[in-house]
């Protein structure tokens, strides 16, 4: 079997410079990729997926639990944290282990051990490579939706339930259909870079929107969602003219 492909997702520099130390002594690991800024993370994993991921859990923007359901399924996760409460969450993600921070070598090498046993009886099982190059006839199932935590619980939003996102501040006020609203302490660059650009758009510095949910627009480039009227900045025009465009009838 191949060496397991490896990502680091860590906000703190010396904490991530520990694990990549410990991959480089392990002679079937191989680090492809580290990262201080999850959701710069999320956005390279998607395109290009590694075999194993050690995250850790808290980190702004997007904490580590937020992430692993944003990545590829194909992909597996051991979680890192300085906070032993979190040991349980992580196995609602089917996590292979779990390190406490400060991480020890013989800790780590237990828990890729692991992932290795894993992979293993995965390629016994399926006659096939690591997760990262599992053959395409089993596709990642299409994601319909994003977690977000609110008042210290994962919430699930649905992508078609979304009307608007509303930025304030340090907080993003996701706006859902029935009137609902979930607060989370995101950015707004985080809520853009969770949503698929095919169904969102970002129309000023406080607002995206769900294009299918867009009712009208008038001659002032004001956006009517519901009763919500949300004006398109000079910024975000051209590219929101563009769309118009391109599903305007001719």
């Amino acid at each position: 079997m191949r060496n397991i492909r490896c990502s680091i997702v860590d906000d703190e520099p010396l904490a991530l410079k520990l694990i990549e130390n410990f991959i480089a002594r392990t002679p079937f690991l191989e680090l492809d990729s580290a990262f201080t800024d999850s959701v710069e993370a999320m956005t390279h994993l998607r395109k290009f997926p590694v075999d194993l991921v050690f995250l850790d859990i808290q980190m702004p923007d997007m904490d580590g639990m937020e992430l692993s359901h944003v990545i590829p399924q194909q992909t597996r996760i051991i979680f890192t944290t300085a906070f032993k409460e979190y040991a349980f969450d992580s196995y609602d993600v089917a996590a292979i282990d779990f390190l406490l921070k400060p991480v020890r070598y013989d800790k780590f090498l237990r828990a890729a051990e692991k992932a290795r046993e894993w992979f293993g009886r995965t390629a016994c099982d399926t006659g096939s490579a690591p997760a990262a190059q599992a053959p395409a006839e089993n596709p990642e199932p299409p994601n319909t939706g994003i977690f977000i935590r609110v008042d210290g619980e994962l919430r699930r939003i649905e992508f078609d339930n979304i009307l608007y996102v509303e930025g304030m501040k340090d907080y993003v006020k996701f706006h859902i259909s029935g009137g609902k609203t979930l607060v989370s302490h995101l950015t707004m660059k985080s809520a853009e870079d969770m949503l698929p650009s095919a169904k969102f758009m970002r129309v000023s510095r406080s607002h995206i929107v769900s294009l299918a949910k867009i009712r009208s627009v008038d001659r002032n480039m004001c956006v009517y969602i519901g009763d919500t009227i949300i004006r398109v900045t000079d910024m975000y025009r051209e590219a929101f003219d563009d769309f118009l465009q391109r599903h305007m009838a001719r």
